[in-house]
């Protein structure tokens, strides 16, 4: 693939980089197909360091480790060699990983036979499927341009297997590649996947392996109750199995999934049928959905009765059937269903539970399926309702404003008020509160209050240009990274089909959740406090006495727009656990940037990234990219306190690549301001003025509306220490109307800050005092530390040592206790520049240097590799590229003094037992 850096490619090279201190050794594993010759020559050409061998037995061995100096070993296939080479070959590997020899050994390794025992033991990297970003780049490359409705269904058929879709792709005609006649159906048969699958198929005596792919195909799931598949088989449970199975924890599952697509479609469409009747009737209750499935899938054409039963049964509300069942059953329904309108329902059904199983392109593609020319209004509405949802967690947002205003036109008021506010949603997201307003309004006319008042408005007196007011005052415009105004995406898809069907009846009643969040958001975005605080109140409130994660997620939204960080880390924690009791994979991501950002603004920048590098991993595993951007925005604010520079620059970027290509002025903003951040940290004022500068002055380039605000001490901060302190006064007053608001704990004190930073002499030293007052009415050392650093700079200048060295001394404790270490190091600098060294901090360790000497990631990926974690596995815990987790651990290396991974295991175990802190 030429011309783009495939997630395989990268893949490979982060795994050599890693190897260097990660043992040396990996066994490289995937089904048949997915590409374990083809990484391991790519891994051949990208080694730079030495030599590369490739070695076909066991002889070879001794010879190939003979050759001085950096060396990569590569053996493909290994499980083939005999037993006697592959003692020998775990003999080597043994060698490489305890002895300080310079080479590197790859192995691979079919995932489809049973691994041989003595290779179990070694550390394995499984190849995944390719992405389809990857999988599209591998058709053009092979057959140039394709019709990108084919490029789709070649995507969907070879379900990520690189060699399954390349023969596809040859088995088209250049008119079938162009869209210009019909392809094949089934498009991937059994013939092509049995090619693909290599291995002859054993015989099937007794129909245990087609029972075994037949319980898997009804469900779509990789295996499968092996008490139901035995009992439909006649099998006993104590005969052993074909090595094509395994069985574990009482399921079954053949080792490849290609193998099972291939003894599926092998399988004569009678043997089939009667596969899934016998399953169907193993069943313990007929009247399960399970059974239903099975017989839905014995049916040979349209069955309106099976398919009416089906569908009852997977959308009953007291079933605990997981969405993705659900969402097979329904599809299933939809495809027995003869009437068109009816159908399009089904499949908007399961559209809706692919979304929330975490499956958003499978969502698009049904949509695309509930369409005809008999398909009610209602339901083509639902359909763009919840399309609009797909696309505001995985796509342009403008897009998705689209698709909500379209639906808004085709719904009954009910639905139609969930899909203003998903229009608003969207509006926020591009940063565009015209259209967040016109989305709002009854009639979606453009607000006549022009918006550049309205978004800094606030009633006039003393608050608006001196002390503002405290917590608990009048609401502001919210600074939320994802939703703040409308309902979440999630929620949006999860009440689609709910809604789609309704009839239009009687206005919202008084404390209509949407109505109220509504009627509060664009209370807020026109300045009309006054009227905001009930409305989001009875938000608030009625969301933490349900449990729907829908009202939750709401409640988040609108206690951050009020302010109340307690109440949103409680709405987003509760969101969180009924999100995970129902299965619903697409709302985790969205409650965990709640809880993120929730703790982010009441200063718990540690809590913050621990719930969003879990949303991080939650948001890519559901499709969900412009989640996943704010949550990387989340970890490089993060990141600049901790003084992880690299982290902060990886994070930012990754937020950044989606937030231009989806249009995120919130990521955008974020992101931006994170890199400012670790610019000041880092003791560069100047190039943290010059990037803020546009972002909080007034002009086309400022950045996000309800954003922008929160980088304001930051710029005054950098402005005042690049000696160019003019050019931050207006903006500072613009922030004291943000501190007003009353939604942000952090302001009022951030505002005294910032006018210390601007004034004379003779006021400055009293609104330093006056700002550490206040800091005591919010959690959080960061901010407190930094005015003491501030206070105590100001006052070394003036000779006031004595008074300057407490305050310099606060702040390196107070910077130390959360973990920001860049930041403690500008205070101790202030220090001996006063003619005072820090106090020591006391020893964590008698060890190596103590871990007390590393940075707070750094501690973390040290307890990751002491636990036996490779580099991989701490990457994706940490939600970091593994060259990132590379470099990290050389550093960990260099400043503990160590020599390898087993030294470190014997460092953080002996502080472990002392109570060091890790």
């Amino acid at each position: 693939m030429t011309g783009s850096t495939t997630a395989r490619q990268r893949l490979t090279a982060e795994l050599l980089d890693a190897l260097r201190t990660d043992g040396g050794v990996r066994v490289v594993t995937g089904e048949p197909g997915c590409g374990r010759t083809t990484f391991l020559d790519h891994a051949a050409r990208i080694f730079r360091p030495g030599p590369v061998r490739y070695v076909r037995a066991a002889h070879e061995l001794d010879e190939a480790l003979g050759t001085a100096g950096p060396l990569l070993v590569c053996v493909d296939d290994a499980d083939l060699w005999d037993a006697p080479s592959r003692a020998a070959l775990a003999r080597t590997a043994a060698r490489v990983r305890e002895t300080a020899v310079r080479t590197t050994l790859l192995l691979t390794v079919a995932a489809h036979r049973p691994p041989p025992p003595e290779l179990a033991h070694l550390p394995v990297l499984r190849l995944g499927p390719l992405t389809p970003v990857d999988a599209a780049l591998l058709v053009e490359h092979a057959a140039g341009a394709v019709a990108a409705a084919v490029v789709e269904e070649l995507i969907t058929a070879a379900e990520g297997n690189p060699a399954l879709l390349l023969a596809l792709v040859r088995r088209l005609s250049p008119a079938q590649l162009s869209g210009h006649r019909a392809l094949p159906r089934p498009l991937a048969d059994g013939e092509v996947l049995a090619d693909v699958a290599g291995d002859r198929l054993p015989d099937d005596h007794g129909g245990l392996l087609l029972t075994t792919a037949a319980a898997a195909r009804a469900t779509g799931e990789e295996d499968a109750d092996a008490a139901l598949v035995l009992r439909a088989a006649h099998a006993s449970a104590n005969a052993p199995l074909p090595g094509l199975l395994t069985r574990s924890e009482g399921r079954l599952r053949f080792r490849s999934a290609l193998t099972a697509r291939a003894v599926y479609a092998l399988a004569t469409p009678e043997d089939r049928r009667a596969a899934h009747l016998a399953l169907a009737e193993a069943a313990t209750d007929a009247r399960d959905l399970l059974p239903l499935l099975h017989r839905a899938w014995a049916a040979t054409g349209p069955a309106p009765t099976l398919a009416a039963s089906l569908t009852s049964a997977a959308t009953d509300p007291s079933s605990t059937v997981p969405p993705a069942l659900r969402r097979r059953a329904l599809a299933r329904a939809a495809d027995l269903t003869p009437d068109e309108a009816e159908r399009a329902r089904r499949h908007l059904a399961a559209a809706e539970q692919a979304l929330l199983a975490g499956h958003a392109a499978d969502a698009l593609r049904l949509l695309d399926r509930a369409r005809g020319g008999s398909v009610p209004a209602s339901v083509r509405g639902g359909a763009e309702l919840l399309r609009g949802a797909v696309l505001l967690a995985d796509g342009p947002v403008e897009d998705a404003r689209e698709s909500f205003l379209l639906a808004a036109d085709l719904l009954p008021p009910p639905a139609a008020a969930r899909a203003s506010l998903g229009a608003a949603d969207a509006a926020w997201s591009a940063g565009d509160p015209t259209a967040c307003l016109s989305a709002l309004a009854p009639t979606r006319t453009p607000p006549t209050l022009p918006l550049a008042e309205a978004c800094v408005r606030v009633p006039q007196g003393p608050a608006a240009h001196d002390e503002p007011a405290r917590r608990g005052g009048q609401p502001c415009l919210p600074a939320t990274p994802g939703d703040p105004g409308g309902p979440p995406a999630a929620q949006v898809g999860a009440t689609a089909h709910r809604t789609a069907g309704r009839t239009a009846g009687n206005p919202p009643s008084v404390g209509d959740p949407s109505r109220d969040h509504r009627d509060g958001m664009r209370a807020v975005l026109l300045a009309r406090f006054d009227l905001a605080t009930t409305p989001l109140r009875r938000v608030v409130e009625n969301g933490l006495h349900g449990t729907d994660p829908d009202h939750l997620l709401r409640s988040a939204a609108a206690a951050l727009m009020l302010g109340d960080v307690t109440s949103a880390r409680r709405a987003g924690a509760r969101a969180l656990a009924a999100a995970r009791t129902s299965g619903s994979a697409s709302l985790e991501p969205r409650a965990l940037e709640y809880l993120a950002y929730a703790e982010l603004r009441a200063g718990r920048h540690q809590l913050a990234r621990t719930h969003a590098e879990e949303g991080l991993r939650t948001a890519e595993r559901a499709g969900q990219r412009n989640t996943a951007a704010h949550h990387h925005a989340v970890l490089a604010l993060a990141a600049s306190i901790e003084g992880e520079l690299d982290l902060v620059a990886e994070h930012a970027e990754a937020a950044l690549r989606t937030a231009r290509r989806h249009g995120l002025a919130q990521a955008a903003t974020l992101a931006h301001w994170a890199a400012a951040r670790a610019d000041l940290g880092a003791g560069r004022p100047r190039e943290a003025a010059g990037r803020l500068g546009p972002l909080v002055r007034p002009g086309a380039r400022r950045g996000h509306f309800a954003v922008w605000m929160l980088a304001v001490p930051c710029f005054v901060e950098a402005a005042a220490s690049a000696g160019r302190p003019q050019h931050a006064a207006a903006v500072v007053e613009d922030f004291a109307l943000w501190a007003a608001c009353g939604a942000d704990p952090q302001a009022p004190s951030q505002l005294l800050r910032c006018r210390a930073l601007l004034a004379g002499p003779d006021t400055a030293g009293e609104l330093y005092l006056r700002a550490l007052d206040q800091h005591v009415d919010s959690v959080g050392d960061f901010e407190r530390a930094r005015t003491e650093l501030l206070y105590g700079k100001w006052l070394r200048r003036r000779r006031r040592l004595r008074e300057a060295r407490t305050r310099l001394e606060e702040a390196r404790l107070g910077f130390e206790r959360c973990g920001a270490p860049l930041w403690a190091q500008q205070a101790a600098a202030e220090l001996r520049a006063g003619g005072a060294a820090p106090n020591a901090a006391p020893a964590a360790s008698s060890g190596a240097g103590g871990l007390a000497r590393l940075t707070p990631q750094q501690l973390r990926i040290a307890r990751y590799v002491a636990a036996g974690a490779t580099n991989r596995e701490v990457a994706l815990s940490l939600s970091v590229s593994t060259r990132t987790v590379d470099y990290h651990l050389r550093n960990v290396f260099a400043t503990l003094g160590l020599r390898s991974r087993v030294e470190l295991v014997r460092l953080v175990e002996r502080e472990e037992k002392t109570g060091a802190r890790l």
